[in-house]
């Protein structure tokens, strides 16, 4: 107790961080059998939210000591102004903590305005603590060389940069915050990619899926927004539908009505999901699983269908066929979800190699181990990565996947495309990236 009493303030935190993780890897190992289902997943779900927030603690000091107890030593006396915006960084850093918890009591047919405003904070967060460090690295650099050339820093300089700093990260979070908000609320791109596939039947040629991936409903996203992905993609009247992958943040009794214009989808040759690494932190995929069948999606749980050639004669109809085969997550293996986990071999089974084959996977590392594995698949379809969704998360979502966004030639005749995502995650914000609905054409390759 008196090495804890000891420890900053950060420290503290980060051992709060630690304490939670470990807790969460018990709760994995030991209560999950003995606790009711409804009850674990409850559980599981508070403690990735207290997990969020002791990390987002460390980040929380930092913002308050660069904006408040940096101009707090400034200032001579505390005037209404400054007690002003000491309440404004406390109202906003209470919001951003408070975004993670609204997944377990603000979810809704329609996202709350707390929730909306609470994960508008976290992103202005994260692009505060980016800027609030990218100056604070530079004034280290400029004071390294000034001392260097022999040149002093005086007080009043230093006072100056102790205001200049959190003003200007301030005001630039502030413009990018805006332009992120602005848009993530225009409805999504619609991207027509054509892709060659060297075994497609000829009556199969030209053959067009609508790809969405990571619509996350959920505390941000509702009805009105599948409603408009619904309408755009009736509109490109696709052959197929394929939704890759974290379609949900909460249970599916939560989303019942949230989900159901999905309902309306028309493609001529069915729609498909698998599931991606969100519907497994809800602990709830069985019973979405029989929701979205209900709503004529059909979930692909390491299985595959054949396609058949809505154009074919009689002479061809036999034959003309492709494989559309989906893998579980990989995350359905590092959490031990029972009776899921991404299986490449059952997924494939029955898929011929003198047919095309194209691979529902939601993450691009699975599309990466599911090409080391079978090379010979004509094309993969994955998201998982929003293109980063906001700056700076766009330089670590690049760097931590083998495919970023859009279409990746893998090998000579096989291709792998990732989604930017259809909507976005919590935080109603784009930067460096736009949603997109994605419309694939398949084409026989010139001879």
């Amino acid at each position: 107790m008196a090495i804890f009493r000891q420890l900053s303030l950060g420290g503290k935190a980060a051992l709060a961080a630690g304490t939670v993780f470990v807790s969460m890897i018990i709760s994995r190992s030991y209560l999950a059998e003995s606790l009711e289902v409804r009850a674990w997943r409850w559980l599981f779900r508070l403690q990735l939210a207290l997990f969020a927030n002791s990390l987002m603690l460390i980040g929380s000091l930092y913002i308050w000591r660069s904006t408040v107890g940096s101009l707090g030593h400034a200032a001579a006396s505390p005037s209404a102004c400054f007690r002003l915006w000491k309440a404004a960084v406390v109202a906003f850093l209470a919001l951003a903590h408070s975004s993670f918890f609204t997944m377990l009591f603000l979810v809704a047919e329609e996202p709350y305005l707390f929730s909306l405003a609470a994960y508008a904070c976290l992103g202005a967060y994260i692009l505060m603590l980016f800027f609030l460090g990218t100056l604070s690295g530079v004034e280290q650099a400029c004071q390294l060389l000034a001392w260097r050339s022999g040149r002093p820093v005086g007080s009043p300089d230093k006072a100056r940069r102790l205001v200049l700093r959190p003003a200007l990260a301030v005001a630039v979070t502030a413009v990018l915050s805006l332009a992120g908000l602005l848009n993530a609320a225009q409805p999504p791109a619609v991207r027509t990619v054509a892709v060659p596939i060297r075994r497609l039947p000829a009556s199969m040629d030209r053959l067009k899926i609508a790809l969405l991936s990571d619509i996350h409903l959920g505390p941000t996203v509702g009805r009105a927004k599948l409603e408009t992905f619904v309408g755009m993609v009736n509109a490109l009247e696709p052959d197929v539908t394929v939704i890759v992958g974290d379609l949900c943040d909460a249970e599916a009794a939560a989303l019942r009505t949230a989900v159901a214009p999905l309902g309306r989808l028309r493609s001529r040759l069915g729609t498909y999901f698998v599931t991606g690494n969100h519907e497994y932190y809800t602990s709830d995929v069985g019973n979405w699983f029989a929701l979205l069948e209900s709503l004529g999606v059909r979930p692909l749980h390491n299985e595959n269908v054949r396609i058949s050639a809505p154009r074919a004669s009689k002479e061809e109809e036999e034959d003309a066929w492709i494989c559309l085969a989906g893998v579980d997550d990989i995350e359905a293996d590092i959490l031990h979800y029972a009776g899921h986990g991404m299986d490449l071999e059952k997924a494939l089974a029955g898929c011929r190699p003198d047919h095309a084959t194209i691979l529902l996977a939601h993450q691009p590392l699975a599309a990466k181990r599911a090409l080391q594995a079978r090379p010979d698949i004509d094309l993969i379809l994955s998201g998982h990565t929003h293109a980063g969704q906001i700056f700076p998360l766009n330089v670590a979502a690049y760097l931590l996947n083998p495919f970023f966004a859009g279409l990746y030639q893998a090998a000579q005749t096989t291709y792998v495309y990732v989604s930017p995502g259809t909507a976005y995650y919590g935080i109603p914000m784009r930067l460096g990236s736009r949603a997109e609905i994605t419309e694939l054409i398949l084409q026989r390759p010139a001879p």
